[in-house]
């Protein structure tokens, strides 16, 4: 259940969204069906349009937060009384 197209749509539509930043975009394959205030009413709206066929909601920002999750690889230790 890739959602390659539907990202493709999003990036591809992200410069003419600058006004809905903040809203949700509901797409499924080449289609932007709609833009909604909330996620849950995008969502709501994707089940009862496509059921169990993929869909894609996802919150539109100009300027993407890059997630940085570093993992410590030995643990840290304090010394305790010798």
């Amino acid at each position: 259940m890739s959602l390659e197209r539907e990202l493709e749509v999003f990036r591809r539509k992200l410069p003419e969204w600058t006004s809905e930043e903040g809203k949700f975009a509901l797409i499924e394959g080449d289609n932007v069906v709609g833009i909604y205030g909330a996620y849950e009413d995008a969502l709501r709206d994707g089940y009862q349009r496509f059921q169990l066929s993929p869909f894609l909601v996802k919150q539109i920002h100009c300027l993407e937060q890059v997630q940085f999750i570093s993992r410590i690889t030995t643990p840290c230790h304090t010394s305790q009384g010798k």
